[in-house]
């Protein structure tokens, strides 16, 4: 994966508001978002959480407050974004999926970015199935290479829309350490209902709780991710987050 140029930025939301169905998913909500750490948001369903991450990317176009980063540039072209929905092209084979960016943005593809691209595939363990279509794979297979485009395209910020939910417990735990490991000093955030998920990679954890949205309460992990699944300290700490949750939906 190539270096990035600059450090990874902060991110500072100042008074969101956004409507869904005429009613507030959340109003006036400020949040600031460590820059090159691991941020996650952990909610009840409904809450709000991905439409703040759609926010964030600007995807949300009559949602109203501000979006700013401490080196005072806009987060424009500095943001990946993956969804659960791996949103593969299913004519394009494995390997050119990777660099679809490239295509996108009508830049050259290069001897030496499609080296990055083929460096990527085998780091993720898809190097035997760069030539086939994303159907012939596997859910989990499919994901790795969802991760691997996004890795490619080398944006310091990353949104996280629950990515692993559909894949099976060994196989998500696996993909966590990936994330962990390559989007290291990048600015993340992550959504995910999984709270073991949110100990294991993040720094820190966000609950949100309410009717319109509010941050009801934070936590952050000692150590750095990805953490252990099986660290009697974390899992004592996923039975407060619980409680956290349980008090989000109450």
């Amino acid at each position: 994966m190539l270096p990035l140029s600059k450090p990874a930025p902060s991110i500072s939301l100042q008074n969101a508001t956004v409507i869904y169905q005429g009613k507030p998913l959340f109003e006036n909500l400020s949040v600031d978002f460590a820059a090159g750490q691991y941020t996650c948001l952990l909610g009840p369903s409904g809450i709000g959480k991905s439409s703040l991450l759609r926010f964030l990317a600007g995807l949300l176009p009559h949602a109203f407050g501000k979006v700013s980063s401490n080196d005072q540039q806009t987060l424009q072209g500095r943001i990946a974004y993956l969804s659960q929905h791996d949103c593969l092209l299913p004519w394009l084979s494995a390997l050119d999926n990777v660099w679809i960016s490239l295509r996108l943005s009508k830049q050259r593809l290069t001897p030496s970015l499609r080296q990055v691209a083929i460096n990527l595939l085998k780091d993720l363990g898809l190097a035997e199935v760069a030539h086939l279509p994303p159907h012939a794979l596997s859910g989990g297979m499919r994901q790795r290479l969802a991760l691997a485009r996004i890795l490619f395209e080398n944006k310091p910020v990353i949104l996280l829309d629950e990515p692993f939910s559909a894949i099976d417990a060994i196989t998500r735990l696996q993909l966590q350490d990936l994330t962990a490991r390559y989007f290291k000093d990048r600015t993340v955030i992550f959504v995910t209902h999984d709270p073991l998920e949110a100990l294991r990679i993040a720094q820190h954890i966000y609950i949100l709780a309410g009717k319109p949205a509010y941050i009801a309460n934070t936590l952050s992990p000692s150590g750095m991710p990805p953490r252990a699944a099986t660290d009697p300290n974390l899992l004592q700490l996923q039975g407060e987050l619980w409680q956290y949750l349980l008090q989000a939906h109450a």
